[in-house]
C-alpha cells in the first residue's frame, strides 16, 4: 500500500453493538485483522446489494478479515432501536453492526452515499473507500493483496460475531399478499424463502412453497428455493402466480395446481448496466412487486429505480419507465425519475398507483391523448423530505411507504410503512388522511369486502382492519439530517475511481465511464447537467435559487488483465456505480470543486 494513502482509522463510536452477544468492538481490539465498514442503512436497496456482495467476501477470508456494518439512518424510523434489530434479521447480517442514529462515525469517515465502504488494513490504517454497489470483486483482490502484503502477522481465527437467538414465528417478515380463487391468501414469507398459503383466518396455513433455504431453483413445491421474496400477481388463468423474487432478481412462475416453480425471468445475477425506455435485458435488479396495467405485466424494478413491461408468456422483459437516475422528476416515462418503487396497484380507470419508497411518494402513471403515458406525482416532495402529515396532497408527508391498493371508491391506501400507518390519498379532493396507527412496517394491502388485510411486516402476521372515512393527523415533517455541502456557483465536479489491482479500463470500445448531474429544483444547475462519458465536469450552479440537491449518478467498466498483464480479449469485466443526492448552498467564497470517490485505493 502507498504510505500517501496511510490515514489513521478513526474509532467506531454509535449508541450500541448488535451481533457481538453484548459486546463492545473498537478498532483497536482488532488489529491484526482486515477490517471492512459497511455503512448502511436499512431502507437502500443498493445497500442490500452491498450486503449480499459482501456475503462471498466473508466466506472467503473469514479466518482473517472482519466485516462491520456501521448503520447510518437515512429515514426518522431508521433510527428506531427495535427497528434496527428487525433489519439486521430481516437481511440475515451475519456480521457485528454498530448502530449509530447520530452519524457520529458516518462523520467521522467523511461518508456521503450509502452504501460505502472503508477498508482498514491490520495495522489500523484506510487504505480504501468504496462508494455503491459492484465491488465485492474488486474488494476481494484488495482483500488478498492485504492477506500477501501482512502474511504472517495476520490474527486468524473466527471473528467477534455472536448471532441472536433464533426466532421462532410461523412467519417471518412477510412482504405482499393476494388473493386466491379459492377465497385463500398467498403471502410472501420472505426471511423464510417461502411462499405460505393461507385459510381465511390469516393464520391457519394449507400449503408451503419452497424449502425454505435461500437459493434459486425450480421444481416441485418441497424442493423449489427462492431469495427473500416479495411481489406475487395472479394472472387471469386463475392457475399461475408470478413472484418478484427480489434477491434472486427473477421473476418465477407458480403453478397452483402442480406447486412447480420455474424461472420466468432473470437469471440470478443482477443487472449493473442501465438500460433505458424501450430497451431489454435478461438480467433484471431487485424486482419488489408486479401487477397488470394496459394488457401488461408490470413489474417494480426497484434495484434500477424503474418500471419494467414483462411478457407472461415468453418472459421477455423490456424497461417502460424510468432512467435509473434515482429521484423525483415528472414527465414522460422515458424522461422520468423513480426511486426504488416497491408497491403497485391498478386502479378501474387504467391509472397505475405506484408507492415510490425513497422519495417517500405517491406516484401515478396515466394515459395522455396527445403526449403517451405521464409519470405523475400525487404526494410527496424529494428524496429528503418525509413525514406524517395529512391534509391537501400537495403539503402531506409520507415516510417510505411500500404498498398500496385502490379502495373501493377509488381513492388509494397507501402502507406507509415507516410511519406504521395506512394511509389514504383521495383523488378527488386532493388529500391525504390517516386510516390506521400503530403498525409494524406495514408492507403490503389487499381490500377484502370491508376490510383491508394488513401485512404488518415486523410483525410477522396478517391482520384485518375496517375501510373508515378517516381522521386528520398533524404531525412532523423531517428532512434527512445530513449538512449541506458549501459550493461556490462555478464549480468542478470530480468523481475519484481507480480500478482494483490486476485490473485496468475497458476501453476497447470507447470511454467506458458514464456520469450523470441532474439537480433538484432544476433551476439550480444552470449548465453541466445530462449524462456524458468522463468522470469530471463543469458545474454552473445559480446563486439565485442558493440551495437543493445535487443529483450524480456515475458508472465505470473495468476488465481483469489476463495473467501476463494485458487485456485479455475474454477477461471478466466489472461495472461500479453509484447515485449520490448532495444537499448543497451555493455561497460567494465556497469550495470551487466536488470530489467525489467511486473506488480510491
Amino acid at each position: 500500500m502507498s504510505e500517501r494513502m496511510r490515514v489513521r482509522a478513526p474509532e467506531l463510536r454509535g449508541r450500541r453493538w448488535l451481533n457481538t452477544g453484548g459486546r463492545d468492538l473498537s478498532l483497536a481490539g482488532l488489529r491484526g485483522r482486515i477490517v471492512v465498514l459497511d455503512f448502511w442503512t436499512f431502507c437502500c436497496v443498493n445497500c442490500l446489494h452491498a450486503l449480499d456482495e459482501l456475503r462471498a467476501v466473508e466466506q472467503e477470508f473469514g479466518d482473517v478479515l472482519t466485516v462491520i456494518g456501521v448503520h447510518s439512518p437515512k429515514f426518522v424510523h431508521e433510527a428506531d432501536p427495535a427497528a434496527v434489530e428487525a433489519a439486521v434479521e430481516r437481511y440475515g447480517v451475519e456480521h457485528p453492526v454498530l448502530d449509530d442514529p447520530e452519524l457520529i462515525t458516518w462523520d467521522a469517515y467523511a461518508a456521503r452515499a450509502w452504501p460505502t465502504l472503508a477498508v482498514v488494513d491490520p495495522d489500523g490504517f484506510v487504505v480504501a473507500r468504496m462508494a455503491g454497489e459492484g465491488h465485492g470483486p474488486g474488494l476481494a483482490a484488495l482483500v488478498r493483496e492485504l492477506v500477501a502484503e501482512h502474511g504472517d502477522r495476520l490474527r486468524r481465527g473466527a471473528g467477534p460475531y455472536l448471532p441472536p437467538p433464533a426466532p421462532e414465528t410461523a412467519l417471518r417478515f412477510p412482504g405482499k399478499v393476494i388473493r386466491l380463487p379459492s377465497g385463500r391468501f398467498l403471502v410472501s414469507d420472505s426471511a423464510h424463502h417461502q411462499l405460505v398459503e393461507l385459510a381465511d383466518d390469516l393464520i391457519t396455513e394449507r400449503r408451503r412453497f419452497g424449502d425454505g433455504n435461500r437459493g434459486l431453483r425450480d421444481g416441485p413445491a418441497a424442493t423449489a428455493r427462492f431469495a427473500e421474496p416479495q411481489g406475487l400477481l395472479l394472472l387471469p388463468d386463475a392457475d399461475s402466480v408470478l413472484v418478484a423474487d427480489t434477491v434472486n432478481h427473477a421473476v418465477r412462475s407458480l403453478s397452483l395446481t402442480t406447486g412447480t416453480v420455474r424461472t420466468l425471468a432473470g437469471t440470478g445475477r443482477q443487472l449493473r448496466e442501465r438500460i433505458p425506455p424501450g430497451s431489454g435485458a435478461a438480467e433484471l435488479s431487485s424486482p419488489w412487486d408486479l401487477t397488470l396495467w394496459d394488457g401488461r405485466v408490470v413489474v417494480a424494478m426497484a434495484g434500477s429505480h424503474q418500471l419494467w413491461a414483462l411478457d407472461p408468456d415468453t418472459g421477455a422483459a423490456t424497461v417502460l419507465a424510468g432512467t435509473t437516475n434515482e429521484g423525483l422528476r415528472d414527465g414522460s416515462l422515458d424522461t422520468a425519475f423513480l426511486a426504488q418503487p416497491s408497491g403497485l396497484a391498478t386502479g378501474p380507470d387504467g391509472t397505475l398507483w405506484v408507492a415510490d419508497s425513497e422519495v417517500s411518494a405517491l406516484r401515478r402513471v396515466q394515459a395522455e391523448p396527445v403526449t403517451g403515458p405521464q409519470l405523475g406525482t400525487s404526494v410527496g416532495l424529494g428524496l429528503f423530505d418525509f413525514g406524517h402529515r395529512d391534509g391537501p396532497a400537495a403539503e402531506a408527508l409520507l415516510q417510505h411507504p411500500l404498498g398500496v391498493t385502490v379502495l373501493p371508491d377509488g381513492s388509494v391506501a397507501i402502507a406507509d410503512t415507516y410511519n406504521g400507518a395506512v394511509r389514504r390519498f383521495d383523488p378527488g379532493r386532493g388529500t391525504v388522511s390517516t386510516l390506521a396507527e400503530g403498525l409494524a412496517e406495514p408492507s403490503d394491502l389487499l381490500v377484502d369486502g370491508d376490510t383491508l388485510v394488513v401485512v404488518e411486516s415486523a410483525a410477522h402476521r396478517l391482520v384485518r382492519i375496517p375501510i373508515p372515512a378517516g381522521a386528520l393527523v398533524t404531525g412532523d415533517a423531517h428532512r434527512v439530517r445530513r449538512a449541506p455541502t458549501a459550493l461556490a456557483a462555478g464549480t468542478t465536479l470530480r468523481i475519484g475511481f481507480t480500478p482494483p489491482a490486476g485490473q485496468h479500463l475497458d476501453d476497447r470500445f470507447g470511454d467506458p465511464t458514464s456520469l450523470t448531474v441532474a439537480a433538484d429544483p432544476p433551476e439550480l444547475l444552470r449548465s453541466g447537467g445530462g449524462t456524458a462519458t468522463g468522470l469530471s465536469r463543469e458545474l454552473d450552479l445559480d446563486p439565485a435559487v442558493a440551495s437543493g440537491v445535487l443529483q450524480v449518478a456515475v458508472a465505470a467498466a473495468a476488465c481483469d488483465a489476463a495473467p501476463d498483464g494485458s487485456s485479455g480479449t475474454f477477461a471478466a469485466c466489472h461495472r461500479y456505480q453509484q447515485d449520490w443526492g448532495i444537499p448543497v448552498v451555493v455561497t460567494p467564497d465556497g469550495p470551487d470543486t466536488l470530489e467525489l470517490d467511486l473506488r480510491s485505493v
